[in-house]
């Protein structure tokens, strides 16, 4: 059996060295009140006898946890898969700590998360926010709490939030302008739901990109729904059902591309032989997998750090803080191009 030993405290550093407590506890903060010689000797007679701060007494005195609460929809998806290690890397160099969730698409899960988050009293929130979400009570509740709120990717229809978005409308606007370019009169848009941000954006980019260029838009070439592979294999089944099928399809995400492959690939249809896809979003490259698809690129650790930044910023700076909102650009990159640069 392995002897428990007692937790070693500030006041056995302190016994040792013969400084007082209040000098181990400035020298393990790095205070410059502290000498380095000192701070040198405290730090390392801390490591040599296993020295473990009370993070939860120093929060009670500070107020604070250095604890920020991420909300995601998905985690097996490499967007948000990416976002949450550029979180968690910008989070880490400035000494607080991610506790991440995941909401699963489902609104429910969602303020089940943020309800236990608040009780583990959290400095602040980063959130994206489901496809399911309509009831905007629960962030209310946050900002009435004095918790510090950001918005990720997908944000509510709410005034006075902070958020870090891209630019959904103009990167589907470039999608649609190459496919014009390129001679596709049959282009067809597999999007989100309109209640939220990027389902209504991306929409509203390919709708005004056809309008310039006076191209209708029919009806069983559109298909509003969710964000997942499932859903891109479901409306691309329901658009061959209704016969004649496009040229050119943008796709709402990567996964919902992925799903329209699948079901193209059961059909016996070319992709992108016979149909040529743009999405939101890619995998991470490899260049020995040739790309399927065009995708307009978001950059998710740009999107990761601004928002960490952006909370950090909310935290240290609590009255003269206001909202912000940081739209990030996007970029259009096409199959060719890629193979090209991989050949």
């Amino acid at each position: 059996m392995v002897k428990k030993t007692q937790p070693i405290k500030l006041e056995d550093l302190a016994r040792q060295l013969n400084v007082s407590k209040v000098t181990i506890s400035k020298a393990l903060r790095g205070h410059p009140d502290i000498s380095f010689a000192t701070t040198a000797k405290v730090k390392a007679l801390a490591e040599e006898l296993g020295y473990m701060p009370n993070i939860m007494a120093r929060n009670l005195s500070s107020r604070r946890s250095n604890t920020i609460g991420l909300v995601v929809p998905k985690i097996a998806h490499v967007f948000f898969a990416s976002i949450i290690e550029a979180i968690y890397d910008a989070a880490f160099e400035n000494n607080y700590e991610i506790v991440l969730t995941v909401s699963q698409e489902q609104a429910y899960r969602e303020k089940k998360h943020i309800l236990s988050l608040l009780s583990m009293r959290v400095d602040g929130l980063i959130i994206s926010i489901t496809e399911e979400t309509t009831d905007l009570s629960i962030f209310e509740k946050v900002l009435a709490h004095g918790v510090r709120l950001v918005f990720l990717d997908r944000v509510p229809d709410m005034p006075n939030i902070s958020s870090v978005t891209v630019n959904d409308k103009a990167g589907a606007f470039a999608a649609i302008e190459y496919a014009v370019k390129k001679g596709y009169k049959k282009i067809a848009h597999i999007g989100g739901y309109q209640n939220i941000n990027i389902g209504r954006d991306r929409f509203n980019g390919f709708r005004d990109a056809m309008s310039k260029h006076k191209i209708p838009i029919k009806p069983k070439w559109i298909s509003e729904g969710g964000f997942s592979e499932e859903d891109g294999y479901k409306a691309f089944k329901e658009m061959y059902k209704k016969g004649e099928l496009p040229e050119y399809i943008l796709a709402v995400t990567y996964p919902v591309a992925l799903g329209i492959y699948d079901a193209a690939v059961e059909l016996g249809i070319n992709i992108p032989g016979d149909i040529e896809i743009t999405c939101f979003g890619n995998t991470t490259f490899n260049k020995n997998i040739p790309s399927l698809f065009n995708f307009v690129h978001q950059s998710t650790k740009e999107l990761g750090t601004q928002a960490v930044k952006m909370m950090i910023d909310q935290i240290n700076n609590p009255k003269d803080f206001s909202p912000q909102k940081v739209v990030l650009d996007t970029e259009l990159f096409l199959v060719d191009k890629i193979a090209s640069k991989t050949a």
